[in-house]
């Protein structure tokens, strides 16, 4: 059985910037459970990648979820440390962080990390006769 349950699937720029022609990739929020019931009889087998298990009610409720991993169709599940562990996520979150985020420090955060090293881009022209220049934060200019 697997700890993780999707929350939601969207898609974001493969890049972390919007533009005219940008490709995209859908990215999806998996929630991990913070039930001591799930495998938890022995110790905790997802201390090492998640964030600390949380206490839980009678019930097995918790205010938060213990976990909220965002990756990519690209992120590969199963690593040797853990088959439960993703490799590379985008994110990993603790429950509480993902309740606190506005959409917009969610989507600013998982674009950064999209973008990886790439300055961001600042500005998208298009002059009359058609010409596409995309403008980045370093000043370089791409025509596409």
């Amino acid at each position: 059985m697997s700890i993780y349950a999707t929350l939601w699937r969207l898609k974001f720029p493969r890049y972390g910037d919007v533009h005219a022609g940008c490709e995209w990739i859908e990215v999806t929020a998996h929630i991990g459970s913070s039930t001591p019931g799930l495998g938890y009889e022995d110790g905790d087998p997802y201390a090492e990648f998640l964030p600390p298990a949380l206490a839980t009610d009678e019930d097995g409720d918790a205010e938060f979820m213990r976990a909220v991993v965002i990756i990519t169709a690209e992120t590969e599940k199963g690593t040797v440390r853990h088959p439960q562990e993703y490799s590379n996520p985008l994110l990993t979150l603790d429950g509480k962080q993902y309740a606190s985020m506005t959409f917009d420090e969610l989507h600013n955060r998982i674009c950064d990390t999209l973008r990886g090293n790439r300055p961001r881009l600042i500005l998208e022209t298009l002059s009359p006769d058609g010409l596409h220049s995309l403008h980045f934060e370093d000043g370089t200019p791409r025509n596409s």
